[in-house]
């Protein structure tokens, strides 16, 4: 009796368990998931296509126009400058990601003094910045109190004080 009940054991985990563990099933996808049609043969190699021409763009050290039209005519549109910023004759001053490769290709001597003017360049934003919030906020506390002596005296005229 009890080889019978130990084989029926064993046979229902090599049969359900086992199977489960070596090879799970996946989880059911929840039910908001919307599941999406299977690409036709054109429209995979359309896929492929594309993706191949991006990845051998990639390796383009500058990828222009021609590789990809539409994120240009968005510049264009726009009228923004990405290379630099236009001085008034006409040319371009590089901007600073220019400056710090530049300086990177000529070594550490050119490089500390780039990174040097573009900390000098932030710590001085950054001090303007906190000038100008330090007076806001005085300017800011000073009208408070302002109202404040304003509508004291205002309030001792509305409040008469018992006498007993």
């Amino acid at each position: 009796m009890k080889v019978r009940i130990v084989w029926r054991k064993v046979r229902d985990y090599v049969r359900y368990d086992l199977k489960e563990i070596a090879f799970p099933s996946s989880l059911p996808d929840p039910p908001h998931f919307k599941k999406r049609r299977k690409l036709t043969i054109k429209e995979r190699y359309l896929v492929l296509k594309e993706a191949t021409r991006l990845y051998a763009a990639s390796w383009v050290r500058d990828i222009g126009p021609e590789l990809r039209p539409n994120e240009y005519k968005k510049k264009e549109k726009s009228g923004d400058e990405a290379e630099g910023v236009k001085n008034s004759n006409g040319e371009t001053e590089p901007s600073t990601l220019e400056d710090l490769a530049v300086a990177a290709r000529g070594g550490m001597e050119t490089l500390r003094p780039a990174l040097q003017r573009v900390y000098m360049t932030r710590a001085s934003a950054y001090r303007d910045a906190l000038k100008s919030f330090i007076q806001g906020y005085q300017e800011g506390i000073q009208q408070v109190m302002e109202k404040k002596d304003d509508s004291e005296p205002n309030q001792e005229n509305i409040d008469p004080k018992k006498s007993t």
